[in-house]
């Protein structure tokens, strides 16, 4: 399995690294890439057709967020520094069983919230309502706050099943600020106290721990391969 460590800088270029992990699962190689990227909001391509969106980039901006345009559907999810991505690209074409959509989405939700709760965060699949981005593969802190989305990208030969992790409660407040003002321009339903983090659900506040502990869920679940290629863009992230 093709594993990428690492982030660069350019927000654009940054995502040049995961379309790569999709094409090679296309071509047949599995891949897993979990990081923090740099502060930025990715909005999703509902948010693009909205009336409000510029009003919703220049608030971005204003609070010192890059801002992009991701591939997949939802809402947009702010990055301030510490929250994790993650991508999960499953080749669909080599014959081996990937499961379904659902399936694929379940297996993620699983892996997701029991590599937190072996990290000692009390998580449990679901979200509040009026949650950031919002959607039915979520996952919260047990009675509070959303802590990770997962969402999914399929094409014919290829699945990439992704998502975002909140690690710190810094992050959680700037998050909870952040994404009430670009809502607002949005006209979508958000309540800030809905923002948890797996900090605040008694795990821990390290990023790059609970970083590893994902990638080491999804390199030894079910669809993982025990042979890995490491690629690094560089030593932060």
């Amino acid at each position: 399995m093709h594993v990428v460590r690492g982030r660069d800088p350019r927000p654009a270029v940054d995502r040049e690294h995961t379309a790569a992990l999709l094409a090679n699962a296309g071509d047949g190689e599995p891949g897993v890439r979990v990081w923090t990227p740099v502060r930025q909001v990715a909005f999703g391509r509902r948010d693009a057709r909205e009336s409000g969106f510029e009003r919703a980039t220049a608030a971005a901006a204003e609070r010192g967020f890059a801002t992009i345009e991701r591939d997949v559907g939802g809402r947009a999810v702010a990055y301030p520094g510490d929250t994790l991505a993650f991508a999960h690209a499953l080749p669909l074409g080599d014959g081996r069983d990937r499961g379904s959509i659902s399936e694929r989405y379940e297996l993620a939700t699983e892996t997701v919230r029991d590599a937190l709760r072996g990290l000692g965060a009390d998580v449990t699949a679901g979200e509040p309502p009026a949650s950031f981005c919002p959607g039915d593969h979520s996952i919260r802190v047990a009675g509070g706050g959303k802590v990770a989305g997962i969402a999914q990208r399929v094409r014919g030969d290829a699945a990439l099943v992704a998502g975002c992790v909140i690690v710190t409660r810094a992050d959680a407040s700037d998050i909870a600020e952040v994404t009430a003002a670009i809502y607002d321009a949005l006209d979508v339903s958000f309540d800030p106290e809905t923002v948890g983090s797996v900090a605040g659900g008694g795990g821990p506040e390290s990023p790059q721990r609970v970083a590893r502990a994902l990638e080491a869920a999804f390199l030894d679940g079910p669809w993982g391969d025990g042979d890995q290629r490491v690629t690094r863009i560089d030593p932060d992230g």
